[in-house]
């Protein structure tokens, strides 16, 4: 993989790269949402509790395909409300290279599928060559 986190002319960024460029086998990540392995929901009115669940969702996920949370190249997060912006970047920052971060959309979203659900993420990842 190649980040291009801020080519000359760009604008700041947090946390994210303005581009990432990869070859081989791409991974989709369908949305992952704040529930366990027996589908209860996690961290219920907490935005970080929930998108430290997603993010573990989304290991789990990725690690079947044959893949993990550093191959990642592209997020894309769903917040119900701005103010869980500190929330997932602080998880964000625990589970990436802040030197090679993915490209990432945010987007607010007015709810998703379970109200009581604060954030989801989907991911495109690549899957390393074998050794």
């Amino acid at each position: 993989m190649q980040h291009f986190v801020r080519p000359e002319g760009s604008p700041p960024v947090n946390g994210y790269s303005h581009a990432v460029s990869c070859t081989g086998e791409l991974v989709a990540v369908s949305g992952q949402v704040p529930v366990d392995g027996d589908g209860r929901l996690v961290g219920e009115g907490d935005a970080e509790a929930q998108t430290r669940q997603v993010y573990a969702n989304l290991a789990t996920a990725l690690q079947a395909a044959g893949s993990g949370l550093q191959h990642v190249v592209k997020l894309t997060v769903y917040l119900t409300d701005l103010q869980d912006l500190a929330a997932f970047r602080r998880v964000r920052d625990e589970h990436q290279d802040p030197t090679c971060p993915p490209a990432c959309s945010l987007v607010q979203v007015v709810g998703l599928v379970n109200p009581a659900f604060r954030i989801e993420i989907d991911a495109w990842a690549v899957k390393p060559a074998e050794n």
